[in-house]
Parts: C-alpha cells; structure tokens; sequence
C-alpha cells in the first residue's frame, strides 16, 4: 500500500523499519512533516523488501541518494542505502512522542516481539520485551486465525461475540493445540477467538504490570487498527490506551526523526 501526501516530495530525512512481518518507511520534508509513507510485506527476504522499499520511493520521485536515512527493526542491518541502524526501542519512542506529544507507555505487538516503552521526560526510561516463543505476538495471532480460517479483522469480530474460552500456554505451539482441542471439542469458534485475544491482553497486560500502571498507554505497531484490541487492553489495564491512523509507522516514523538529529 503506498499514500500520498499533499506537497512537494523535497526529502530530507527517510526511516526505514524493516519488521518480521511488514516493512515500512517514512519520508520527513525539511520542515518535519511527513511527506510519504509505504508498507510491503517483509516475505522471506528483509533485503528484498528494503529493495522494494526504494523503488517505490523512487517511483514516487524520491531520491534515496540525497536523502538522510536510518534503518530499523528486526532485519534493519539489510538496508544497504542506510547510513545508520537505530534499535527499535529507540525509534518506537520516538515515533510515539511526535504522534502524541506526550510521555507514556508504548505498548508494540510486533510479529516476533511485544516491547512495552517507559517515556518519561521525552526519553526512554525503561523497556521490556517478551519472549519471542510467548503466545503475545502479532505472528501468534496469524496463526490462530490460520487456523481458525479466517482473516484477522473477523478474528476480532468473533472475539468481540464470544467468551468463556481460555487458553494457557506460553508457546505459541501449545498455544495452537489448545485451539485445535478446542475446535475437535465443539467450541464456537467466537469463543475461541476470544480466547486468542485474551492470551494477547494478558501477556501485554502482564509485561505492562511490571513497569508499574496509572499512566496512559499509545498503542503502535500493526495491530493498532484493532478498536476491540485497543478496548480490551485499556480494561485490562484500567487505564486509557490511544493508538492514531499513523501508529503503524511509529517505528518508521521515529527512525526517520532520528535521522534528522544523527545525521544533520
């Protein structure tokens, strides 16, 4: 998917975010606003979808050459026309403080990984990350929908209609075996929806816990289109969780930001 912004394409600063999943980038204008955005699949190869990142922007006009730019992300060191790697903690905080302009508490489900941002003064005063077999991943809830055959927005949509189900397992393997039980058992298949998200809102609830609560929480990363997620968390965690059209780009978003302060 590639957006268009108004104005001229006069770039300045690029952030790359090659994740497990999907690849993005961010285009800044010298004034800091954002000019272009683009996401592709990841697939197999994060160098192949840091190539089909920079000929789409090349399409558009933009030329990568001239132009500042930061890499991150899981596959962040197979962005040859980067002229530096930044960590994804680093490049969420940032993101999330130029959408929301305030500190909090970042909350990104990635594919292979949860990282929940302590912000505090506009800099990042502690993190942590699950483990990548925990059944808390946007890759888990790929899986369960495969297997309950249906795309991840109806996954949500189920979940919403159902309740009563549970499902225990820390490994997204096990985590498996216990919907196919569920499945062979008869459960409806909202219930066990309900219970894919419920493992999700548990271990992001459970990772939250431990940096203390009270504060409010930005939701990024590619499952913040999910209002019945957004809604499920914020119960959990008794306490508001904002997310914004751009949450998806906030690693791509703070990248690009940092490219403006690394490499002016």
């Amino acid at each position: 998917m590639l957006v268009r912004f108004e104005g001229a394409l006069s770039p300045n600063c690029v952030g790359v975010d090659i994740g497990s999943t999907a690849a993005k980038a961010v285009v800044l204008g010298g004034d800091g606003s954002i000019l272009y955005k683009a996401v592709v699949p990841t697939g197999w190869s994060s160098a192949g979808a840091a190539e089909a990142l920079r000929e789409n922007m090349e399409r558009e006009g933009i030329d990568v050459s001239k132009a500042r730019v930061v890499a991150t992300g899981y596959g962040r060191v197979s962005v040859p026309y980067a002229a530096k790697t930044v960590t994804e903690i680093s490049c969420h905080a940032q993101g999330a403080l130029r959408l929301f302009g305030r500190d909090g508490t970042v909350v990104d489900i990635g594919g292979q990984d949860t990282k929940v941002i302590s912000l505090s003064k506009g800099k990042v005063a502690d993190f942590l990350m699950n483990d990548k077999c925990a059944a808390g991943t946007g890759r888990f809830l790929e899986v369960m929908a495969n297997t309950l055959a249906v795309e991840l927005p109806e996954l949500f949509a189920l979940a919403e209609r159902g309740g009563g189900a549970a499902i225990s397992s820390m490994c997204t393997v096990f985590a498996e075996s216990e919907v196919i039980g569920l499945i062979g058992g008869g459960r409806a298949k909202e219930d066990i929806a309900f219970a894919v998200c419920e493992s999700i809102v548990a271990r992001v609830t459970a990772l939250c816990g431990k940096q203390g609560g009270g504060r409010e929480f930005f939701l990024t990363g590619g499952l913040c289109e999910s209002e019945y997620l957004r809604g499920r968390l914020s119960e959990s965690l008794r306490a508001p969780v904002f997310t914004d059209p751009l949450a998806r780009w906030a690693g791509a978003l703070g990248a690009a930001v940092l490219a403006g302060v690394f490499l002016s």
